[in-house]
């Protein structure tokens, strides 16, 4: 396994525990890992691309992505290896070249045609048999970090991340 040259990850379930909070005006809210940007910040010290991809759309999820400077943000995507090939084909690299943490039937398919592919350790057991790495962190406590943590030290660059970050 080498670096990926994209690393995508999905949102609910993954950067959040996948709840979704409604106070009684209708609002919603999502609460997020600070931990995972983290794994954002390792990637950008790499020049490693980064995207979001997620079924919903809320004006939450553009807020955090604002925050962080993804580049890549698709919301309210019911296709996302659609979106992945083309973003792939934007970029000049194939899907083995692909990074992709999901959690649910809606990222199935892409976590199949990915080159590296994690699920939280509380997916689905027909979504973490799918996916080369199960994170030892649930959606919402820190696994998109792990995930990225976990690539990095298996190609041997972490520490010099964490040296250049820290």
């Amino acid at each position: 396994m080498a670096l990926p040259k994209l690393v995508i990850t999905d949102i609910d379930g993954v950067w959040t525990d996948g709840g979704m909070y409604y106070d009684q005006t209708g609002n919603e809210w999502k609460k997020f890992n600070t931990g995972d940007s983290a794994g954002v910040l390792f990637l950008r010290s790499l020049d490693i691309p980064f995207g979001i991809i997620t079924g919903e759309n809320t004006e939450i999820v553009a807020r955090r992505a604002e925050k962080l400077k993804v580049k890549y943000l698709f919301q309210g995507i019911s296709d996302k290896v659609a979106v992945a090939e083309q973003l792939c084909n934007d970029l000049g690299i194939s899907m083995d070249e692909v990074a992709y943490i999901g959690d649910d039937l809606g990222d199935m398919k892409l976590l199949q045609q990915v080159g590296i592919s994690a699920a939280p350790n509380n997916a689905p057991d027909y979504v973490k048999e799918l996916v080369h790495f199960v994170t030892k962190k649930s959606g919402g406590e820190g696994a998109f970090r792990e995930f990225v943590e976990g690539i990095l030290r298996q190609e041997g660059v972490l520490q010099k991340v964490l040296e250049d970050v820290g």
